[in-house]
């Protein structure tokens, strides 16, 4: 099997500021996402937490399709809300 981890391209760019923003998430999507990843308790964390990886999922096999086809030209793929 072939090891894929240095091979896969990120699920995440890096912004102006430097922050981490996963593809399809706005910058306190993301943050939301991971703090519910870590301490997710409840099911309504659960719930939120399966809400916004769906989003994420849906832009970045939108994004893995894109960068395949052709290079990718702007960052469309970037949720700013």
């Amino acid at each position: 099997m072939t090891d894929q981890r240095h091979n896969a391209p990120r699920r995440y760019f890096v912004d102006a500021k430097g922050h981490r923003v996963l593809i399809g998430l706005s910058l306190e999507e993301t943050a939301e996402f991971e703090a519910l990843d870590v301490a997710a308790t409840t099911a309504v964390d659960g719930v939120r937490w399966l809400e916004l990886y769906s989003e994420h999922e849906a832009a970045w096999r939108v994004w893995i399709a894109q960068s395949q086809a052709k290079p990718t030209q702007d960052l469309g793929f970037v949720n700013y809300v």
